[in-house]
């Protein structure tokens, strides 16, 4: 177990898409790390799986409450309503833009660029999502790939649930590596 030593936060609220929690989040287990499910609200947070809500997880820790220096990276699963929510959120985004600073591994699949936009760190940075939001990522000025995962510097992006193991591979790999000097925030 190479991660023993590590601890991981994945933000995530209700509307999540289930594999892209649940299959790092037991990857990183399986691999030693301690994990925690930081969210906006307390109790539970639902998946979304095949148009209908999906199985439900515990939160541990409010994401007004956590801080950056207790984890060594972040995961940011997608699905539609999880991030479109998470990104109205100051304390959510503030808690994104705090990883960057710290050079810390920063992995985003699917719909969660959205954060990334909102957080604004991803201007001239190479990075992939859900084909819908190409747009948004190009107009935020990144270059958007067609890659099943795109690594810049400690930013892991995947396209969809289909890249799942692309993506927990490089996410593994670069906690692994630690702090990315060039792992750094625009904003």
């Amino acid at each position: 177990m190479k991660l023993q030593d590590k601890k991981v936060a994945i933000l995530a609220t209700d509307g999540f898409e289930k594999s892209e929690l649940f299959e790092p989040l037991n990857a990183l287990k399986n691999e030693g790390a301690s994990v925690d499910i930081i969210s906006i609200k307390e109790g539970e947070i639902k998946s979304w799986e095949d148009k209908n809500w999906g199985e439900a997880i515990s939160v541990t820790k409010l994401v007004k409450d956590a801080k950056e220096a207790d984890y060594n990276a972040l995961v940011l699963p997608g699905g539609v309503a999880n991030p479109d929510t998470l990104r109205t959120d100051e304390n959510s985004l503030e808690f994104i833009r705090s990883f960057f600073k710290s050079h810390k591994p920063v992995a985003a699949i699917c719909h969660a660029p959205w954060l990334l936009i909102s957080a604004g760190v991803i201007e001239n940075r190479e990075v992939t999502s859900f084909k819908s939001i190409k747009d948004d990522v190009l107009n935020a000025g990144a270059t958007w790939l067609d890659k099943e995962v795109v690594v810049d510097s400690g930013l892991v992006t995947s396209r969809n649930p289909d890249d799942l193991p692309a993506f927990i591979s490089k996410v593994i790999e670069e906690i692994r590596e630690g702090k990315h000097d060039k792992q750094v925030a625009n904003a």
